[in-house]
């Protein structure tokens, strides 16, 4: 079968290279650049416990040590601080700031070594053509050609030709943000802390709202926001180098620190939904079909995730023939978690952004809105949560034996420790991301005994037998304890890390029912591709 091509080679679309190839499936990934990123460290992406355990799993590196993990995050208003929060004391796991260049850059290092995967840089999309049996797709450039593909992914940005050449609509809205941006080496007083300052007491210059961020970067590099007000107005570099030195002095008591400026921009955040995610063996994800980055959000996280839930789909398609309900179910899932966060913003930005009218009304004002900026900033509540699929088509229903634990159904499960078939002890998303379900068994006291002791022993002969006649791969794992879960409970995971049911003991009936609505229901031998066609 040919090869799944990808469209874009940045974070979204190399991931999704990685994670069909750790499932045997083969990628073609046309690059239209030249095969590195420049280095720029006012560009940055800060990644959640989820993405950044997605891509240390993908590339091997232990991306917190190319970048800072926040020790705290801490919220002022003028000269009070509203909001203070230590990570290491139980208030969650912390994000991780890092440039996105070191992201790309760790990615494509793990494909350099993979036989499955073909990089082909200089090569940008000008055609793509599709039928019942594949895509092909024509580039343009030095080593201009025709591709064959199964299926083509398009990861190839805000302006995605592969968007476009399908002729899908983009809808949105433009500049929704705008913010200033520099790199700079120096000393806050705050170390490897983030800070968001709303309304800093001191004078400020030229176009500049009163709302500044400040994330920590290794080796004493910090990236500085500021808010800019509606409108063009043209920062200048002898605005930004005066904001810079005004920002510096206020935050350290008068005197202006040492700093050396190592990069500047300006980042436009725009709000924008693409109406499909697929047509026919043609599928968007990343920014191509969303534009989203207000309020702290962070727009890469969403695109991991699409290229997370599509992989595995993928994967399974390519190895077991169509599946059109499985292949529907990445944009019915993704684009309403995408939607969701989308809808969550625009309620919230009158609100945080608007001057007096509304606001004046809204009680406790100053520690509300520091909240909803805080989820934020912090990937929680509304604006930041990862998505659930509760409403997913895939989802099982009436199950007899379905029981709650601390996990929604479709939300991503929690990273307890298991032991796995081969008796070693590993973290459950370890086991993410290879193509098989998983099957977790909550049985206290397992852990201080050798497997050989307990595989044959109790409910694990029957549950190992109801897992081996699946209708897909599985591997069986076994918890001392899962939050929320009695003893036996059985946890029926997605390949990626989503909750499909927790079930009250052995029950291989509504295990296997489960699983079968996992992968879009029963297999059809003879199913045509859906909305196949030229483009």
């Amino acid at each position: 079968m040919d090869p799944v091509i990808i469209v874009g080679a940045g974070p979204v679309g190399l991931t999704l290279a990685l994670a069909l190839a750790r499932q045997e499936v083969p990628a073609v990934v046309l690059d239209e650049g030249p095969g590195k990123d420049e280095p720029r460290l006012a560009r940055t992406v800060v990644l959640r416990e989820d993405t950044a355990a997605l891509l240390e799993r993908l590339t091997g590196v232990p991306l917190a040590e190319a970048g800072v993990r926040w020790a705290g995050w801490r919220s002022m208003r003028r000269k009070q601080v509203m909001r203070a929060i230590t990570f290491e004391d139980g208030a969650g796991p912390a994000p991780l700031h890092i440039a996105q260049h070191v992201v790309t850059g760790a990615l494509r290092a793990a494909l350099d070594g993979e036989p499955l995967v073909k990089v082909a840089v200089d090569s940008r999309l000008d055609t793509v053509e599709q039928e019942p049996s594949g895509v092909t797709a024509h580039t343009r450039g030095p080593k201009g050609t025709w591709w064959r593909g199964s299926y083509l992914v398009g990861c190839d940005g805000p302006r995605s030709t592969v968007r476009k050449l399908t002729d899908i609509r983009f809808p949105g809205r433009t500049a929704v943000e705008r913010h200033a941006v520099a790199a700079l080496r120096t000393e806050l007083p705050w170390p490897d802390e983030a800070l968001l300052h709303r309304t800093p007491p001191w004078r400020t210059s030229g176009p500049f709202a009163g709302e500044i961020t400040a994330r920590p970067l290794p080796e004493g590099v910090w990236r500085l926001d500021w808010l800019l007000p509606p409108g063009k107005d043209l920062v200048t570099p002898e605005l930004l180098l005066t904001r810079v030195r005004e920002t510096l002095t206020g935050w350290n008591g008068g005197s202006t620190p040492s700093y050396e400026l190592l990069d500047t921009g300006v980042h436009t955040v725009h709000h924008r939904l693409a109406r499909r995610w697929r047509a026919g063996r043609i599928f968007l994800a990343g920014d191509a079909a969303h534009l989203l980055g207000t309020l702290g959000t962070q727009g890469l996280d969403e695109g991991l995730r699409d290229a997370d839930n599509l992989a595995w789909k993928l994967a399974r398609v390519w190895h077991h023939g169509p599946q059109e309900a499985l292949l529907d179910s990445y944009q019915t899932e993704r684009r309403a978690a995408v939607a969701a966060r989308l809808r969550a913003a625009d309620q919230v930005l009158p609100l945080l952004r608007g001057g007096g009218g509304l606001r004046s009304y809204v009680p406790g004002t100053a520690r509300g809105h520091d909240a909803l900026l805080t989820d934020g900033h912090l990937g929680r509540g509304p604006l930041g949560d990862p998505g659930t699929y509760a409403d997913s088509p895939l989802a099982p229903r009436h199950l007899e034996a379905e029981v709650p634990v601390d996990t929604p159904v479709g939300a991503p499960v929690t990273d307890v420790r298991v032991t796995a078939e081969d008796g070693s002890f590993v973290q459950l998303r370890d086991r993410l991301g290879r193509g098989a379900l998983l099957v977790l068994l909550v049985a206290p006291g397992t852990g201080v005994w050798e497997r050989k002791h307990w595989a044959t022993a109790g409910i694990m002969p029957r549950l190992a037998a109801a897992v081996a006649a699946l209708p897909h791969p599985a591997e069986l794992l076994v918890a001392e304890e899962y939050p929320g879960a009695a003893p036996h409970t059985v946890l029926l995971v997605r390949p990626d890390g989503h909750l499909v049911t927790a079930l009250n003991g052995v029950r291989p009936a509504d295990l296997y029912a489960a699983a079968e609505a996992t992968l879009g229901g029963p297999a059809k031998k003879a199913e045509a591709s859906a909305g196949s066609g030229a483009v």
